[in-house]
């Protein structure tokens, strides 16, 4: 396009505002702009005039829409079928619905990032993006609606925007909020689920199921694509956001956030005291943190990555008694009762066996990610 040609566009636009009162300038020339083609929403019908978030924080991740593709028809697997290609330390994400259990390797997720799944009745969205560590499940009922999500290739503060295939409004898959299209504002439900090892998912749910490489794609998996990114000194890809001096960009934190009030506590601290009481605002939780999980972004083969360890966090009530943990062994005993419980807040032995303690929300992510949304976080320092 031409400096002329471009002079002249401008001029209609602003000849435009003038005589409009129903628009904004900005308005018009916003729509101007996005109609001569803005590369990154090229192809897409979202509605990009309707968004809680300035466009500019928006950039290509390299893939184009559906360059990484999520996985919309899932089929799953016994336990005892996965042992043969998935070893006991791998990272899987554990979700359970209704009493149904299902595993999410993270060596077929770092692939595909979104798995429209559907668990005893309840449409899901199991989505992890690796550069910022973040496995999240939301249901993905909405508004009377069950919306199916893709990978949009764009990202925010270097994590994973989603779209739904409805409206292919932008999410953002950190705090699962549409922030982009004619669903902005709009938030899914998140459900709880954790990160651990397939042995230790297993062992809590033999007859669990477990996402299977049968995806109809064909990936390396169990094969890391971003090797060495779980770094503590390597640098946040594609982040423009400001940093938190308080704690590396790339040290994990078992974040949580209750009632508007958020806390972050470092892996260097959760890994050294394995337990941790504590109260956000009205709540009292407990933090566990146990070996039996790798790095699905270190080793260029996942099953050979460094152990990170699996986190849990719950309440630490059952049936209305306050109980108080210890670590022992790769697991935790609560002094009440003596029960003996896994990193899954089940206990597996002892005058307790078969309770669950009851999830709390969080997760384990890279800290910058978590600052960048969540910047007023408290740091547990032990």
């Amino acid at each position: 396009m031409s400096r002329y040609i471009k002079f002249e566009i401008l001029a209609i636009a602003l000849l435009v505002c003038a005589a409009a009162s129903a628009l904004s300038c900005s308005t018009i020339l916003e729509a101007q702009q996005q109609s001569s083609g803005d590369a990154r929403f090229r192809g897409w019908r979202t509605n990009t005039l309707k968004r809680s978030v300035d466009l500019s924080e928006i950039v290509s991740g390299g893939p184009p829409k559906d360059g990484i593709p999520a996985i919309d028809s899932p089929k799953f697997v016994p336990v005892t079928d996965a042992r043969s290609w998935l070893r006991d330390q791998e990272p899987v994400i554990a979700l359970e619905v209704e009493g149904e259990a299902r595993a999410y390797p993270l060596q077929i997720l770092i692939w595909h990032e979104i798995v429209n799944d559907e668990i005893n009745a309840t449409p899901v969205a199991v989505t992890f993006c690796p550069l910022c560590y973040s496995a999240l499940a939301f249901d993905r009922r909405l508004d009377g609606q069950t919306l199916r999500f893709g990978v949009s290739g764009l990202l925010r503060h270097s994590d994973m925007l989603m779209y739904d295939r409805e409206t292919e409004s932008l999410w953002q898959q950190f705090i699962g909020e549409a922030i982009v299209g004619d669903l902005t504002g709009k938030k899914l439900r998140q459900l709880p689920a954790q990160i651990v090892g397939f042995a230790q998912f297993a062992e809590g749910h033999p007859e669990g199921r477990v996402l299977s490489r049968e995806t109809g794609h064909r990936r390396d998996y169990g094969k890391n694509p971003y090797v060495g990114y779980d770094d503590i000194n390597a640098t946040p890809f594609l982040y423009r956001g400001r940093t938190d001096d308080r704690l590396p960009p790339m040290e994990k934190v078992v974040a949580v956030e209750i009632d508007g009030k958020s806390k972050a506590y470092p892996h260097v601290v959760t890994r050294k005291q394995r337990v941790i009481h504590d109260r956000i605002g009205q709540q009292d939780i407990v933090v566990f943190h146990a070996d039996g999980a790798a790095s699905a972004l270190d080793a260029p083969v996942i099953e050979k990555s460094k152990e990170t360890g699996s986190t849990g966090v719950f309440d630490p009530r059952i049936d209305g008694r306050q109980l108080r943990f210890r670590y022992d062994k790769g697991g935790f005993v609560d002094v009440e009762t003596g029960s003996y419980w896994s990193i899954l807040g089940l206990a597996v032995s002892g005058e307790l066996k078969g309770k669950q303690l009851r999830h709390i929300l969080h997760g384990d992510y890279f800290a910058f990610a978590w600052f960048a949304f969540k910047p007023d976080t408290e740091i547990y320092r032990g």
